[in-house]
Order: structure tokens, then sequence, then C-alpha cells
């Protein structure tokens, strides 16, 4: 039995993981479009120091991602952040992000003082719980109607958006935010449901569970050490190979690579198509159309990772992990890490790291949302220049010249998950699973996180295993 995984992200690699548990490795291939295998979680060397240009941590209330991090031999590596504190940048103000939110809604409106004003924080004491009919709505008209449109547009917003890229207004409530939407359809209260989801600590003085957690040196380790376990067993992992076409045969499938004047074929039992949807969609074209035109309807956005390196010699005036930017402000920026604040181990890398033996000092911003293609239109250098203008006027400081900048661009990198998504996943899936020995798997349909996108992988190669 031929086993053939097409996409070496991260959704990919847990696919191929999944697989050689139960199969040979020799009988597995995987097909990667990029120059590595790993796709978003990358990795790059910025002042000296290789650090995260993608994903930089997975959520640790969910086991998909630790799990897979033990499993690659990496357990002893994880860490987690230094408990330094988030800021929303509002009305030309840092603030720091309340403790006790649920995407945004509050469990207690006081929280929320000075970040909004005195009448919009009685707008949301305000609530009215009415029951809500329809299926799905987005999440940002959801909290506007009952808390009021500042809840929405400076808080779920900025923190939506640093998740998917996206806009809570076009963001399906049912995928997510399942919960505020139950209590919505079932007539609760939203700031009750928070309370509920995130409830007063016992202690309030004992130390939190972490919600983050990330691989000392960087996250982009983790498809490292799956290739290097992949290839040991036997994977065949083939960079640089796009899927043009996707065929049906009598025993099998084959997909198609490389050029039309030369093509090469790949035959195969079993496939899985861990690719975004645009390129999923042209695949299934012909093997599972109502799939296909499902999946051609799932917008995407592109954005862009900034990492700058700083000489300790000439610190930049920041303090907490970093900011979120509600995008109604208008600024250029989408977020900021002070990654040497919010890393122990950057903080550490960057000792003597600099070009003269300096010690450096790391942050990354984000720039670029879903429908915003125009913001990323610039060349590199300019890009720069707009982030760094943002980052002091949100410090209300003047940053020192970098020492080093690296750009990486995710073009086209984040589904967004529109009002009815799942109700399109479903479809879907149950086109793709009419299919024998074929699944397909990502970002699209589970959640963009990467434990989401773990168990996508691991799921759908339970699908073709079972036939």
């Amino acid at each position: 039995m031929r086993y053939l995984v097409v996409g070496g992200g991260i959704s990919g690699l847990a696919a191929a993981w999944e697989l050689v548990q139960h199969v040979d490795g020799r009988d597995v291939t995987l097909l990667d479009a990029g120059d590595r295998p790993g796709g978003k979680l990358r990795g790059a060397t910025v002042g000296g120091v290789h650090v995260d240009v993608g994903a930089e941590s997975v959520l640790a209330r969910r086991p998909e991602a630790l799990d897979l991090i033990h499993e690659a031999g990496l357990g002893d590596e994880l860490v987690h952040p230094t408990g330094a504190r988030a800021a929303i940048w509002s009305r030309g103000r840092l603030h720091p992000v309340p403790r006790r939110t649920l995407l945004g809604v509050p469990a207690d409106p006081d929280d929320l003082a000075g970040l909004l004003t005195d009448e919009e924080v009685s707008r949301i004491r305000a609530e009215v719980p009415e029951t809500l009919a329809a299926a799905d709505i987005s999440v940002g008209d959801l909290v506007a109607r009952r808390l009021g449109d500042a809840v929405s547009d400076r808080l779920v917003e900025p923190l939506l958006g640093g998740v998917y890229a996206g806009h809570a207004r076009l963001i399906s409530a049912a995928a997510a935010a399942p919960a505020l939407l139950a209590a919505a359809r079932a007539g609760e209260s939203l700031v009750a449901a928070a309370g509920r989801a995130v409830p007063v600590p016992a202690d309030p003085t004992a130390p939190r569970p972490p919600v983050f957690a990330g691989i000392e040196g960087g996250l982009h380790r983790l498809p490292a050490a799956l290739l290097e376990r992949l290839t040991e067993r036997g994977v065949t992992v083939r960079s640089g190979t796009i899927a043009r076409e996707l065929r049906r045969t009598a025993t099998g499938w084959q997909v198609v690579t490389g050029p039309v004047p030369d093509p090469r074929v790949h035959d195969a039992d079993r496939v899985i198509l861990a690719v975004p949807p645009a390129p999923t969609a042209r695949l299934l074209r012909e093997a599972a159309p109502v799939a296909a035109d499902a999946l051609s309807g799932v917008e995407t956005a592109s954005m862009a990772v900034l990492t700058f390196a700083f000489s300790a010699d000439q610190p930049p005036d920041l303090t907490g992990s970093g900011f979120l930017v509600p995008p109604r402000d208008g600024r250029f920026l989408k977020a900021a890490t002070f990654s040497m604040n919010k890393w122990d181990w950057v903080r550490a890398h960057g000792v003597d790291a600099g070009p003269d033996g300096q010690d450096v000092l790391l942050l990354r911003a984000s720039v670029g949302r879903h429908q915003e293609e125009a913001s990323l239109q610039h060349l590199d250098r300019v890009l720069v220049e707009l982030a760094l203008t943002d980052l002091g006027d949100a410090t209300g400081s003047t940053l020192p010249a970098p020492l080093d900048a690296h750009v990486q661009r995710w073009g086209g990198g984040l589904p967004q998950a529109a009002v009815g998504h799942r109700d399109r996943v479903a479809a879907v899936l149950d086109s793709v699973a009419r299919q024998p020995g074929l699944a397909v798997a990502g970002a699209a349909y589970d959640g963009v996180g990467v434990p989401a996108c773990i168990a996508s992988g691991r799921a759908a190669a339970v699908q073709v295993l079972a036939g």
C-alpha cells in the first residue's frame, strides 16, 4: 500500500508522522511545494540570533501540539512565555489586555476602565440577553449587538485579528467563538458566559497555568525534528514539488507534478491533500467537484512578519510582551511582540550575538489583514520603515536604528472562517469522504492554530488508513 501526502506544512508533517506509526515509512511519500518542509513554522537568523519568523507558540491548553513535540524528541525543551503582559494600542495609548476575557468579551466590565470610556462600559452592563435565532453570525456583530461597538472594535477585533489576520465582523462565531454563540442562542448573557470560561482564581496570588508554549530555540525546530525522524523511517520527502493534478485510477490515485512539457506522475493507493484551500480546490475539481466548489469560496489573508534586532547598548524603551492594534485606529501595524521580554530564550540567545559581539534584543511586528493586501504592496525596506514609525508612536519614543531586520511574507497564508464556514467544511469533508482513499487536512477545516492543524493532519491519516 502506497501513501502520498501532498503538502509539507505542519498538517502534512503530522499526517505523515501518524502514517508511519502504522505502516512502513518506505511506503510513504511527502510532496512539499516549498524549499523545505515546515510551512509557516519557519526560522531565520536576524542579528546573529536564529528565531521564528512564522508561528512562535502553540496553545498549551490543547494536547495535540505538546504531544507531537514530545514524540519528535523535543519535550525536554518545551518553554513558556515569561508572563509579561500584552497591551492593546488604542486611541493613542497602550492599555494592558484585561486578564479575564473570552475572546475580548469581559467577565467583569470594570476591568475595561481606561481602555473603554465610562459610557462604553455602561453599555456592557446594559446587556439584554435576547435569544439569537440565527445558526451562525459573525463574532463582531454578535458582540456589538449585545455589548456595543466598542467591545467589538477595540477588544474582540484585535484579539481575533491576531489569530486570523482577519476582521471580527466577517469571522464566524460558530467557528471561532462557539461558546459565545451557544450562550447567545440560549438567551444567556455573554458577560456571564465569559465569567464561566474565565472564573476568578481561587488564589489570585498563585501562578496561573501557562496559556501558550514554545520550544527553546524556536518552534521551527518542530518540523525539522519531524523531518529527521520521518526520513530515518524511510519516508521520501520531495521539496520544491508542486502538485498540479489529481487523477482517480483503477487501483488508486495519481498526482501529477512538474512542468506541463515534462510532467512527473506519482502513483498511490491513498492520498492526503494538506495544502491551502485554493490549490486543494484545483486538485479536487474532477474527483470531488462539490468539495472543490466549497473550497473555492474560502478566502485567505496575506500578512508579513517583520523581525528587528537592536543593540542592547541602545535598547528601545519597551515594557510588556507587546501589543495588539484595533484596525479602526488606522495604524499600519497589526501587532508587535517584544520577543526579548516574552521569551527568556530569545534574550539569552541574544547575548554576544551581534555583528561586533554586542548583546542583541529582538522584537517582531505583524502587518497585513484580510482584504487589505494593498498594505503589503511595498518593498521590504518600506515595510520596515512604516513598522518602525508605528512602533515608535506606540511606545512614545524614537527607536534606534536596528542592527538587522528581516521580512517574511506569508501570501494567502491564513484561511478565513466566514459566517457559515462550518457548513462549508462539512460539505467538503462529506464530498471527499465519498472518494475512497482520499482525505484533506489543514487550517481551513478545524482552525488556524498549530494544535488544530496537527489534529487535522493526524485525523486525515487515520481516515486513509481505515480505507
